[in-house]
Order: structure tokens, then sequence, then C-alpha cells
């Protein structure tokens, strides 16, 4: 029989993790035909576009407001291909405000929702639960310590282990990647990361290229900044102007794993440089009314998902007001120059790594696979 799967990503980290499951599931049945919301990654495991997941793209509380209009309109081009083309399943990524609005209309479309990427409900809104329990076959966790945490709450959840684990590595060795962008060779190495949307970039730009200037007046250090493919190196180009900040094209893995110390923007970027042992300073800004309305929101005991997998501060946070070019300059010169912290933050690091691969012998993307190929064989139940 040819399986039809729904496969549904509205961000660049999505679209990656589930272009892994395709390219799993695909292994297993090879007959299988997949259509959905889809980013670059999707669309080169041969999954045809519905909708374009850049469509979807928008940060934070209240600038997602005026994008309503647009994404609802996405969100009903996708429901209309569920309901007309009658997949056997759909595989629907993070990205929760659109994803479980459309998993409970494809429960009343008789679809079954494996759900990859738990909502951070952990964090806030809980009031999600409900329907998460009401729409979800499986949910497939990430992180640790969800798992339980969902469990606890009635939803029937698996962890996976984080789809990165034993995948991030740097193409290059640093010799190459040296020499490939004409970086001096004794000169320790800086990698900046100010986000994968525009809107984001433009936010930590100026105190980046503060704390960039401020580095390099101290002394020779090489500046690496690789441009995402949602933002493109002629963006990041004309923004950094004659700053000594080399911009290159991708090659983010191997920019992490090539450098001393990296300045990233709290997410997805942070957990690859815990893979990668890479020391970093995290950080994140958002306007101020979406920081005030999720400081009454949020509850959590730290921003990063790298010290809230290890629960202790390994790295440090610099969020909203914190996050200025002097307080990224000290800490990058801290790690730089601090022996004693740098081990410290390296051995934070590794413990992360294990917890993140502690998911049996299995990778995550093929657990994710066989979740849903035994859903397929009627192997587990639909939720009541």
């Amino acid at each position: 029989m040819n399986r039809k799967i729904l496969v549904s990503a509205g961000e660049a980290s999505g679209d990656l993790y589930a272009s892994l499951v395709v390219e799993e599931i695909r292994r297993r049945m090879p007959s299988a035909a997949f259509r959905g919301c889809t980013g670059p990654r999707l669309r080169a495991a041969g999954v045809e576009t519905v909708v374009d997941s850049a469509s979807l793209a928008v940060v934070g509380l209240l600038e997602v407001v005026s994008h309503i209009p647009r994404i609802y309109g996405e969100y009903r081009k996708l429901i209309r291909t569920a309901a007309d083309w009658r997949p056997d399943v759909a595989l629907l990524t993070d990205s929760p405000d659109f994803h479980l609005r459309a998993a409970l209309r494809l429960r009343q479309l008789g679809i079954p929702v494996v759900y990859l990427v738990a909502p951070q409900a952990w964090a806030w809104r809980q009031g999600r639960i409900p329907l998460m329990r009401r729409t979800i076959n499986r949910l497939l966790c990430i992180f640790p310590f969800e798992e339980e945490f969902f469990r606890g709450h009635g939803v029937p959840a698996t962890y996976i282990g984080h789809p990165l684990a034993g995948l991030v590595a740097p193409a290059l060795s640093k010799d190459e990647f040296f020499r490939k962008h004409r970086l001096p060779a004794g000169r320790p190495t800086i990698t900046i990361l100010p986000g994968s949307r525009k809107g984001e970039a433009l936010r930590h730009l100026p105190a980046l290229l503060d704390a960039c200037a401020r580095l390099y007046r101290e002394r020779a250090v090489n500046l690496v900044l690789p441009a995402s493919v949602t933002t493109g190196v002629g963006f990041f180009r004309e923004l950094v102007g004659s700053a000594p900040v080399r911009v290159i094209e991708g090659e983010s893995w191997d920019a992490l794993a090539h450098a001393d110390v990296a300045l990233a923007a709290s997410g997805t970027v942070t957990v690859e440089a815990a893979l990668l042992g890479t020391p970093m300073v995290t950080f994140y800004r958002v306007s101020t009314p979406s920081w005030i309305a999720g400081k009454l929101l949020v509850r959590v005991p730290f921003y990063s998902m790298v010290n809230l997998i290890a629960g202790r501060p390994v790295v440090p946070e610099l969020m909203q007001s914190e996050m200025t070019g002097a307080a990224l300059a000290r800490e990058a010169a801290r790690l730089l120059g601090d022996a004693a912290a740098r081990a410290e933050m390296c051995a934070g690091l590794a413990e992360v790594r294990r917890k993140l691969a502690q998911s049996g012998p299995l990778s995550a993307p093929a657990r994710a696979a066989s979740i849903v190929q035994d859903l397929l064989e009627g192997q587990f139940a639909h939720v009541s």
C-alpha cells in the first residue's frame, strides 16, 4: 500500500528535523508520498510543497499579530490539502501556535498526528495541554526532561533524543576552514551567530558589532559570521560594513567547531554549539512589549536550552537589556583568557551532550520514523 504522509514544519530547525525523519521513512517505505508545509530541507527530501514555511517565520508575542491574516490563509491551505488528499498520518514539527490548531482540525478529519518537538508547555501556556491530550497520538520529545512532564499530564510522549546528536560535525578540518576563508592562523576565533531570521538579527547586530569592535581593539582575533540560508550573505555584509567581521555563506557547524568562543543567539544554535563542545555566550532580545509580556507568562529558571538541560548555569545568558556590547565582549574575553572558566564550561557542555544522546541505540530520526511506522501499522491506538 502506498502511504500518504502530511508533513509540516514552520521553522528552519523544524525543517531540518522533519527532513531527517522523512529520509528515514523513505528508507523503510520507498513508495510513501509526502506533501505539506516545507522549507528547503523538506523540499530536498522530496516533500511536495503546499505551503512555504518561510511564510510562517515570525518571532515575538506581539510581532505576530500583524501577520495573522496571512498565516491563517496558509493554515487553511494546508488543511484543505489534508481534507482533499486524505493522508494516513500527519507529522507536525514545532511551531505550536500553528500546528496545535492544525492538529485539532486533523483530528476532526480522522487523521492521526505525530508531533515532533514538544511545545514548551513546561515553561508557559500549560493551558495547551488538554488540547494536546485530545489531538496528538504521539508527542516526540527532543529534550530529556520533557517526557516525564508530558506523561505526567496525560500526553502520550516519548523522548527520542535530539535529532542533531551524532549529526552535528564540521565538514572541514580547522586548517582547511582557515585556508578557505583566509583566516590568520594562531589567532583566537570568535563565531558570531545573530539568529537565523532577519528580524532577530537586526535586533542583535548593533550590540554584537560593538562587542566585536571592543574585542578587536584588545587583541588580534578572527571574527566569523556564518550567514543562515534565510538571511543570506548580502544581508549581513551590508550591515557589517567595514567592521572586521568575515561573513561567510552557511558553514555554521564548521564556524562553531573551529571557534574558541561563540556569541550565540539563544535557540537551536546553542544546542549545536554544545554538541560541538564550543564555549559560548548566549543572548536574546525582543521588542520591549514582548519582553514584558513574556516575563509575566514564562516560568523557567533559565532561558538557554543548554542551561535548562544541565539544570544549572553552564553558559552566560545576556537577555534583553543585559545584552550590550560591553557585556558580550567581557564574557567572551573571560572565556578566552580564563583557562579554568573555559574548562568548567567545556565539562558542562559535555554533560549536556551526553544527555542529548541518551535515547537508545537508534538515532532520534530513526526512532521517530519507527513510531510513525508503528502508527501506520496500527501498533498503537489513536487517542481517545
